[in-house]
């Protein structure tokens, strides 16, 4: 006979999160099921969560601390659950008849978005009203369709240029563009051949294309290094960098999956230094905070490359294009265009410019540099130990600055970023649309933990024993 248990083998039910989240123990069931280590060293560090939203710009953590939202990753540009958003949300899922996941037919919410950004790019850079778009389900998905595309165009092309601090994502084609051992070195051998030089090294961009020659298939680029630490390069390297290209016979992508639609100030950051990229990938802020989507546009000629006649169906994804995503893609992207978030980024990025400079300049023995493009912000921290840690690597030693200045700003009341290629550097991205006086309020209290911070060591010692000897035993 048949246990009645046996025929619902399932442990939570929506029904029981719906009603009463706080009644799933998600700490335990994470570390069972989940990343656990990941989980465990958040969970040291207080940052664990989860967290509840009391306003789009604001949170509260489980043991009540108020918290100003700048972490997201650029990925939530209105801020959480932002009600116009939201409403629409509500009014599409109650009226809409369209399919689903509309792969191999017609779909007007995917014809918008595509028309949309397709005239949002040419309206700066009129070279692309040509140009074609083709969604994935996030940035490191549309780096793939980007390196398919040029691999495509330029068939006697294998080798891809970089650039040292990059990050393009974590699949398989995107990693081989990231480099930083920790994410490659498991992984060994990586497709497709890179060769990464310095960023903002025009010289040796050029001696790169003279010594490969027609190896060349593609120059990668990000106009503002995100994860590595909101660096932006020498002023006249990306107009430079089009200019060697279009006369190498190369194609150009532009990372402009944290950069793009506002971020820094511009739609986007390349073409606002002087670069016309042949192809540009987008994703975070046009998820709206509520859904994964990722686009990569093209050049006609590129896309064509890819995707050809009867060959029109060698790249496919099963959700690219899915309903749903499109139609919040298109209401984000209305959203940024009509309350013109590019200003309001390049306004915010100037006063908090200022306020973290001026911090910087206080606070020597903490803060190394500071760094802004637009409402991406990010502070360089000195390192917690100047010595060598026996058994641990210098990554987690210098890893341990960022993890801990996390901390001490949860504690102050900010949700930050870590950075995945800068070590010792946090970052704050807050919503595009964050109000002045809680972006103030945000600067007020990093302002007020760092001045109370002597040096990153002083963030070590209030860290307590046993969270300490915690880590430590993660860490070996």
């Amino acid at each position: 006979m048949i246990s009645p248990l046996s025929l619902n083998p399932l442990k939570v039910s929506t029904r029981q999160l719906l009603e009463d989240p706080q009644s799933v123990k998600a700490y335990e069931l994470e570390t069972s099921f989940g990343n656990t280590d990941l989980l465990k060293l958040l969970d040291l560090l207080g940052l664990a969560g989860p967290f509840t939203v009391e306003s789009p710009w604001e949170l509260r953590d489980p043991a009540g601390t108020h918290l100003i939202h700048a972490g997201g990753y650029a990925a939530v540009p209105f801020g959480e659950s932002y009600p116009p958003l939201v409403e629409f949300v509500h009014e599409f899922l109650r009226t809409n008849r369209q399919l689903g996941l509309p792969q191999q037919s017609l779909s007007e919410w995917r014809g918008a978005l595509e028309a949309n950004l397709v005239s949002l790019l040419a309206s700066v850079a009129p070279s692309h009203a040509g140009s074609k778009v083709y969604f994935g389900n996030s940035g490191a998905e549309a780096i793939e369709t980007a390196i398919k595309m040029a691999r495509a165009a330029r068939p006697q092309g294998s080798t891809f240029i970089n650039f040292e601090r990059a990050y393009h994502g974590k699949t398989m084609g995107a990693l081989a563009l990231t480099p930083n051992e920790e994410y490659q070195g498991a992984f060994r051998p990586l497709a497709p051949d890179v060769v990464t030089l310095p960023y903002g090294d025009l010289d040796a961009l050029e001696r790169a294309l003279k010594q490969l020659g027609t190896k060349a298939c593609a120059i990668v680029v990000e106009p503002v290094l995100g994860e590595g630490g909101v660096i932006e390069p020498p002023a006249g390297f990306l107009e430079g960098l089009g200019r060697v290209a279009a006369s190498a016979g190369v194609l150009v992508i532009a990372d402009e999956i944290q950069t793009g639609l506002g971020r820094t100030g511009h739609w986007f950051a390349s073409v606002a230094a002087g670069l016309e990229p042949d192809i540009i990938t987008l994703a975070k802020p046009l998820g709206g905070g509520l859904v994964p989507i990722g686009a990569a546009i093209a050049r006609k000629d590129v896309f064509q490359a890819l995707l050809p006649g009867l060959a029109s169906k060698r790249h496919s994804s099963t959700f690219s294009g899915g309903t749903l995503a499109m139609a919040v893609g298109l209401k984000s992207l209305e959203l940024l265009v009509e309350g013109r978030y590019d200003q309001r980024a390049a306004e915010a990025g100037r006063y908090g410019r200022e306020r973290l400079e001026a911090m910087a300049q206080a606070n020597p023995n903490l803060i190394e540099s500071v760094r802004v493009s637009g409402m991406l912000f990010a502070i360089s921290l000195q390192p917690v130990v100047g010595f060598k840690v026996p058994g641990v690597s210098e990554e987690d030693v210098q890893t341990l600055a960022a993890a801990l200045m996390l901390r001490e700003l949860h504690g102050a009341g900010v949700h930050g970023c870590y950075s995945n290629n800068a070590h010792r550097t946090m970052r704050l991205t807050p919503a595009l649309n964050m109000p002045q006086e809680l972006l103030s309020r945000m600067f007020d209290r990093v302002e007020a933990l760092v001045d109370r911070t002597p040096s990153s060591f002083a963030m070590l010692r209030r860290l307590p024993m046993p969270r300490m000897l915690a880590l430590a035993r993660l860490a070996f």
